[in-house]
């Protein structure tokens, strides 16, 4: 059994490196694809998706090769105040916005640094005709890969409570997902997420936190762990945790670049 555990786990490890990998000549700079980011929310997480993205294609190139990215930046605090008050109709219309400067900037394509901004990615897609690179297609892929069915899921409240995630994975990859049973824990993983992490703030006590949430859904069967706020792995890796870890950031990331050297087609816009 710790021989089968370590393989799925050197497997993970390998996954994100190889997961959209096919055999094709790299494309000149000329001819790479422009990508645009909605960052901002938060930064500290846009920073992390800015360096995968330079790091692995300059990786690729074996120079400083740098990929075309055009970034717009969100006010994180107006973000979180429409969060709060229900106001999703408003964050569509802001990032709907944020999406058509990017494509007048040269963006072919655009993806929400962030978990969350999926809840209302459909709409986005809708309004804008835009294709955006979903983060649930990322990890999905990767836990297909990994030969997975039952996973839990820690994010922000939206994330874990209203299902946007769970029922993408579920209907595009077959994948059960588990989130944490109890309200006021679902409630003190946001806290940490909007007031800690996404500002800047790492702290010993809510990482073993994190760790323990981890774990009671290990025991509930979760076969993996997706970290499903790109604030989480700012504090969690893979080697604080006995199973397989899901990092969006890092696999919407290597997503983005796969899509930058035309080596992935992302969806088309929701009609």
């Amino acid at each position: 059994m710790k021989a089968i555990i370590s393989a799925l786990l050197l497997l993970i490890v390998i996954v994100p490196s190889v997961l959209f990998a096919q055999v094709h000549e790299l494309p000149t700079a000329a001819n790479m694809k422009v990508l645009g980011l909605v960052g901002g929310t938060s930064w500290h997480s846009t920073v992390e998706y800015y360096r995968y993205i330079n790091q692995e294609v300059n990786d690729l190139y074996g120079s400083n090769t740098n990929p075309p990215l055009v970034l717009y930046n969100l006010n994180q605090n107006e973000i979180h105040a429409l969060q709060l008050s229900g106001r999703w109709d408003q964050i569509t219309d802001i990032l709907s916005d944020a999406a058509m400067k990017l494509r007048a900037a040269g963006a072919q394509a655009v993806m929400f640094c962030a978990n969350t901004p999926h809840k209302v990615y459909a709409d986005v897609s809708r309004r804008t005709g835009i294709p955006i690179l979903h983060i649930a297609d990322a990890t999905g892929l990767a836990i297909h890969q990994a030969g997975l069915t039952k996973v839990g899921l820690i994010g922000t409240k939206y994330t874990m409570e209203d299902g946007f995630m769970q029922q993408w994975l579920r209907e595009h990859y077959q994948v059960e997902v588990l989130v944490p049973t109890s309200a006021a824990v679902r409630t003190e993983l946001h806290r940490i997420i909007q007031r800690e992490l996404g500002m800047g703030i790492f702290k010993p006590e809510t990482k073993r936190y994190v760790l323990e949430q981890i774990e009671e859904l290990r025991k509930r069967g979760a076969q993996g762990i997706i970290l499903g706020s790109t604030e989480i792995p700012l504090i969690i890796d893979q080697s604080d945790v006995r199973i397989p870890v899901f990092d969006t950031t890092r696999l919407h990331s290597l997503m983005a670049v796969e899509f930058i050297l035309g080596r992935y087609v992302p969806r088309a816009p929701v009609k």
